[in-house]
C-alpha cells in the first residue's frame, strides 16, 4: 500500500515538472490574454475596496476613481453606529453567522464524504438511479427547493432553529457530485491493499481516502462556507436572536438604500460580507484548481 501511495506522489511530481512545447509568441499571448482576464476580473474587487474606504465626496465623483485619494474609516464609524442602535447585539449576530457556517460546512464535508465513497468504490442495486438523482438535483436552483425544504423543517419542528438553516446545507448536491467524481479518480488497488492489510471501510475512507482528495474537500468547505456566510435565514428563522449578521446588515442597506449619506456605510457592508470568503479562497485556492484539474491522480 505504501508503495503504491509513494508511486502516486511520484507521478504528482514527474507531472509537475513536464514542460509544454509552445512558441514564445504562444507564450506572450497566452500571458497577455491572462492579464487581461485577470485585471477585468479584479476590477470589481478593487473597486469594492477602495469605495470602503472613500469619503462621502468621493463615492459621488463621475467618472467614478478605481483607488481613493483620502481615505478614511468613517464608514465603518457610521456603521458601528448604526449597529449600537439594534435591540438585539451585534455579537450575537456574528455568533449565529459563525456556529450555522462551521457545522453546516463541517457536516456538510463529512456526510458527502459518507455517502460518495460507497457511490465511487463500491457496486449496489440502486446506485445508478442514486447517481442520477443527485446529477438532476444540480439543476435545480435555491428558490425551487426552498418550499419543499420549509415543510419537511416544518413536519419535524426544526423550523425556527439553527437547524433549519444547518440541515439542508448537508444535502448540498454539488458537494457529493464532486466527492464522489473526484474519489473515483483513486485507484482500486489502493482500496484492495488496505482491505487486504485488514482495514475497516471506515479506517480507510478517513485515513487513506480523504488524505488523498484533500482537494476536493477544501473545496467544497469554500463553497459552503461562502453559501452559509451570506445566509439570511430566510423563511426558516423567525426570531431576531436566532437571525444572521448579513440578515442584519442587509436590513441596514434596505433602510438606507435611498439614503445619500448611507451610501459610504453601504460600501463598508459589502466589503464585510465578501472579505471573509475571499480571504479563505485565497489561502486555499492552490487546493481549489487542484480539484478542478484533477492533477495527479489519473
Amino acid at each position: 500500500m505504501a508503495s503504491i501511495i509513494e508511486k502516486l506522489r511520484r507521478r504528482r511530481r514527474i507531472k509537475k515538472k513536464k514542460r509544454i512545447n509552445r512558441s514564445i509568441a504562444g507564450d506572450i499571448f497566452l500571458i497577455t490574454l491572462l492579464i487581461l482576464f485577470g485585471t477585468f476580473s479584479a476590477y470589481p474587487l478593487v473597486f469594492s475596496i477602495s469605495n470602503a474606504f472613500k469619503p462621502l465626496n468621493e463615492i459621488f465623483i463621475f467618472p467614478p476613481k478605481l483607488i481613493v485619494e483620502n481615505p478614511t474609516l468613517d464608514n465603518f464609524t457610521d456603521l458601528i453606529n448604526l449597529m449600537s442602535r439594534s435591540w438585539v447585539p451585534f455579537t450575537r449576530y456574528f455568533f449565529n453567522t459563525i456556529f450555522i457556517t462551521l457545522i453546516g460546512t463541517v457536516g456538510h464535508v463529512i456526510f458527502a464524504s459518507m455517502a460518495a465513497y460507497p457511490l465511487a468504490k463500491h457496486n449496489f442495486p440502486g446506485k445508478t438511479l442514486f447517481m442520477t438523482l443527485v446529477v438532476y438535483s444540480l439543476m435545480f436552483a435555491p428558490q425551487v427547493v426552498a418550499t419543499p425544504n420549509y415543510i419537511i423543517m416544518s413536519w419535524i419542528g426544526l423550523l425556527d432553529t439553527y437547524w433549519a438553516v444547518i440541515l439542508p446545507a448537508f444535502a448540498f448536491p454539488l458537494g457529493l457530485f464532486l466527492m464522489k467524481q473526484f474519489m473515483e479518480t483513486i485507484p482500486k488497488d489502493l482500496i484492495e491493499s488496505a482491505k487486504i492489510d485488514g482495514a475497516s471501510e471506515f479506517r480507510i475512507l478517513w485515513q487513506i481516502v480523504m488524505p488523498l482528495v484533500k482537494p476536493a474537500w477544501l473545496t467544497l468547505v469554500i463553497l459552503l462556507f461562502q453559501r452559509l456566510w451570506t445566509t439570511d435565514g430566510g423563511s426558516f428563522l423567525y426570531s431576531e436572536q436566532l437571525k444572521p449578521v448579513s440578515y442584519a446588515l442587509r436590513q441596514i442597506v434596505a433602510t438606507g438604500a435611498a439614503s445619500v449619506g448611507r451610501q459610504g456605510t453601504i460600501a463598508a457592508i459589502t466589503l464585510i460580507m465578501m472579505i471573509v470568503p475571499i480571504t479563505i479562497f485565497i489561502l486555499s485556492q492552490s487546493r481549489v484548481l487542484e480539484t478542478m484539474t484533477h492533477s495527479g491522480m489519473k
